[in-house]
């Protein structure tokens, strides 16, 4: 478990990027934070792996207070994948990028090979293996930074705009991994967005964050049509669910807390079945 409790942090400039933020965070969840640029998202997300030390408060990782750890000791325990991946790769590579992560974090000789081998196999990156990752494209750059991650088998990724830049079947591609990465590798997942969208469509705990603050925390689908959270918060609401608030206005049995097509489809089914009983 991830435990924040009361977490301020200020930066050498002076400025608060965070004030008094506490939450917990469960193996195998599944969660985004959601904020404007400059709420606090990334602050806090650079805080989960050590990259930045609370000013006050504290952040513990399955009991390990980050303050008394390195980054490269906390990087076995959570993966952090920077919103831009040209900032993080380096390497002549593909297959080099993944083996300076192991190296950097203490792997052994031997078990390196067959960790590059499967974690390729399993970001179906096989074929890139050495090939420089600056000559593809950004789509499977962002899959070789998240490889250099994922080979450490860390429980827990956090992933910064994972979406930015992406255009709808690399967000679809980008989904179905974090899915299985969640459901059958039983991984915590965090995705640092401000894609309304994509959260809505995909991601089931949302918390959001507005001038350094936590303003809600919660379902999704609860979180992301709540207008005064999405006003606190500077967001906007999901195209689908601007569409449910109009028709709750005009008939009040339709539900207005619906964020995707799913919840969608099994809101019409129910109010067809009632109408024909």
């Amino acid at each position: 478990m991830i435990e924040i409790e009361n977490l301020w942090y200020v930066y050498e400039s002076g400025f608060t990027a965070l004030k008094g933020v506490s939450i917990r965070i469960s193996n195998g969840e599944y969660l985004a934070i959601m904020g404007k640029n400059g709420a606090g998202k990334t602050t806090l997300a650079k805080h989960l792996n050590g990259l930045l030390k609370p000013t006050r408060g504290y952040v513990l990782i399955d009991g390990m207070d980050t303050r008394d750890y390195s980054v490269a000791q906390l990087s076995r325990k959570v993966g952090y994948v920077f919103q831009n991946p040209d900032r993080f790769l380096f390497a002549e590579s593909v297959e080099k990028e993944l083996m300076f992560t192991l190296k950097n974090l203490g792997f052994s000789e031997s078990e390196i090979p067959s960790l590059i081998t499967r974690t390729l196999n399993d970001l179906n990156l096989s074929q890139f293996r050495n090939r420089s990752p600056f000559s593809l494209s950004g789509g499977e750059r962002r899959r070789v930074a998240l490889a250099a991650i994922l080979c450490a088998n860390p429980d827990y990724i956090v992933l910064d705009e994972p979406t930015v830049g992406q255009d709808f079947y690399e967000k679809e591609r980008l989904a179905a991994l974090l899915e299985r990465l969640n459901k059958k590798d039983r991984r915590a997942v965090i995705v640092i967005s401000h894609d309304v969208e994509f959260v809505a469509d995909h991601i089931p705990r949302t918390i959001t964050m507005s001038d350094g603050l936590i303003v809600s925390d919660g379902p999704t689908n609860k979180v992301l049509t709540n207008q005064l959270i999405i006003r606190r918060s500077n967001l906007k609401l999901p195209q689908i669910s601007e569409l449910f608030t109009l028709l709750h206005e005009k008939n009040s049995h339709i539900p207005r807390d619906i964020v995707n097509i799913e919840q969608a489809l099994e809101a019409f089914n129910k109010l067809t079945s009632s109408r024909k009983r």
